[in-house]
């Protein structure tokens, strides 16, 4: 009998194993990504305190002008751009990257990118 792979379920284990290791401090917080099939989310967590100091995704209505006849990879570049501003914003210069059991190809990549591009630092 064959058994159905279940990438979601392999995902979050790698996901609580990372989240073991890795937390982020007021002086670095930490970059979780979030991936849905038809949007991308990334926020910035200061997990001391349990508090999300900046976030941007593609449903953020300032950035539905820009997203418009793109694809899903140049939206996560515009919104891990948007990302880095609002971090510069708010006085955040580096972070620790947590992907969340994604694999570093493709979106995930485009925001990880976008954001160093904007000059965010991890």
């Amino acid at each position: 009998m064959i058994k159905k792979l279940d990438k979601n379920l392999d995902r979050r284990r790698r996901q609580l194993r990372v989240r073991s290791k890795i937390s982020g401090t007021s002086t670095c917080p930490r970059l979780n990504v979030y991936r849905s099939t038809g949007h991308i989310y990334a926020q910035i967590i200061d997990d001391v305190n349990g508090v999300t100091l900046v976030s941007a995704s593609t449903q953020v209505k300032e950035l539905t002008e820009k997203l418009t006849n793109k694809n899903k990879i140049e939206q996560a570049f515009v919104v891990g751009e948007q990302l880095a501003k609002l971090a510069k914003k708010a006085k955040i210069n580096k972070v620790v990257f947590d992907r969340a059991g994604y694999i570093y190809t493709g979106r995930v990549k485009s925001l990880a990118e976008g954001a160093r591009k904007s000059g965010l630092e991890f």
